[in-house]
């Protein structure tokens, strides 16, 4: 089988090298760091199966162009991919379907949000209704800068037209979750759950990136959870976007809150986690390519299998990031990060400079994922690696799964 994958991130590498361990993969437009990267516009690639990684073409429709010239497509249309492209209307399916999530308002105008800011206690989550590269949500326990923050996406000087709808929800408590589900149109199945950290600075401090590092397994998410996720958030999203005539085949990735009242949804996205793909790809043992390919025609028969080592992954990133990355810096000490054994490093944000060496071409540049026999070993085996790589002004958390959580 030929696949192509589509996408030039730290995420479609990983995806990549997964694929490829039973597949000939191709990655359109890839990077200088990735393998097997074409110029050629996917629209161009024969290949067997298409595997589309961000969520920018798929809200853009690049999978209902492919399907209509006769490929099977692991990724939804662009009906299905609203689910990420509007979080109010991902609000409203939630509802349709009674699901578990967050009480929430719509906004689109200054006063009644800040009048309906005024009636939620303690803590605030502000969010763009459009895409914003995983940056678009304020989480704050300040009124003030809540305010301000609707103030700036209302009137697009935060994120530009993405932002002229908000969503304000009230603010719920508990660890999180990340559920990559892959779908076939009527069923789903659950890859193995991973927990990312968001925030830029170690300690949760700083803004909201795309993501900084992620573990898997997560111990408090065992098989009852994963059941209880699938039958109370995901099936019944599945079916009420049947209702509404769409054919979701792709992955659903569910982002849960687990509370004391049980799992909530914070968000769908319509694209592998980024930087869990990172973590649960490594880890999958079977044949990555059929179970997409099932799921892409409509038909899933496989059920999803994993290493019982952890992985752990720990993003570096540029100067700036994620306001103002510094971009063109020369990376240092690849050669002796990837020669470590049980390390990936899966390249992100990299380009070639004149004299062909990789350098720093985005914000979160590297994904270094170590596996282990446990969370601990896996840990230590990525710091390892991450001391073996540098550039000026390189930033990274150093307590991704420091802390990890079990249940009582």
């Amino acid at each position: 089988m030929k696949v192509c994958v589509v996408g030039s991130g730290g995420r479609e590498h990983a995806l990549s090298v997964a694929l490829a361990r039973t597949a000939d993969v191709v990655v359109t437009p890839g990077s200088a760091g990735i393998p097997r990267s074409t110029a050629a516009a996917p629209e161009e690639v024969d290949a067997d199966l298409f595997v589309v990684g961000p969520e920018t073409p798929l809200v853009d429709g690049l999978a209902d162009r492919l399907r209509a010239q006769g490929k099977l497509v692991f990724g939804p249309g662009a009906d299905g991919a609203r689910l990420e492209g509007s979080k109010a209307w991902m609000k409203e399916v939630l509802r349709d379907a009674g699901v578990p999530t967050a009480g929430y308002g719509t906004f689109t105008e200054l006063e009644p949000a800040l009048a309906f800011l005024g009636t939620l206690p303690g803590r605030w989550v502000v969010k763009t209704d459009g895409l914003a590269a995983g940056k678009g949500v304020l989480v704050t326990g300040s009124y003030d800068e809540a305010a301000a923050d609707v103030r700036a996406k209302l009137s697009g000087e935060a994120f530009g037209d993405a932002g002229r709808r908000v969503v304000i929800e009230e603010w719920l408590d508990g660890p999180e979750l990340s559920l990559l589900c892959v779908c076939d149109g009527q069923r789903a199945v659950a890859l193995a759950p991973a927990q990312d950290f968001k925030r830029l600075a170690d300690g949760d401090a700083g803004p909201n990136t795309g993501g900084m590092g992620a573990y898997s397994p997560v111990p408090l998410a065992g098989p009852a959870v994963v059941a209880e996720v699938l039958e109370r958030a995901v099936e019944p999203t599945l079916a009420a976007l049947r209702a509404r005539g769409v054919d979701y085949r792709g992955v659903l990735y569910a982002g849960i809150m687990l509370t004391a009242d049980g799992p909530k949804v914070l968000e769908y996205n319509v694209r592998f986690g980024d930087p869990e793909a990172q973590v649960v790809f490594p880890r999958y043992a079977g044949d990555l390519a059929a179970l997409l390919a099932e799921a892409a025609a409509g038909h899933l028969v496989t059920e999803p299998q994993f290493d019982d080592r952890a992985a752990v992954t720990v993003v570096l990133a540029a100067e700036g990031y994620p306001r103002n990355p510094r971009t063109g810096d020369v990376i240092e000490g690849l050669d002796k990060a990837d020669a470590l054994p049980g390390v990936s490093v899966f390249r992100a944000g990299v380009a070639r400079d004149a004299a062909g060496r990789l350098v720093t071409a985005g914000g979160r540049v590297l994904n270094v994922t170590g596996m282990g026999t446990d969370v601990t070993a896996a840990r230590a085996t990525a710091y390892d690696a991450v001391s073996a790589i540098s550039w000026p002004g390189m930033q990274y958390r150093t307590d991704i799964a420091e802390r990890v959580q079990f249940p009582s």
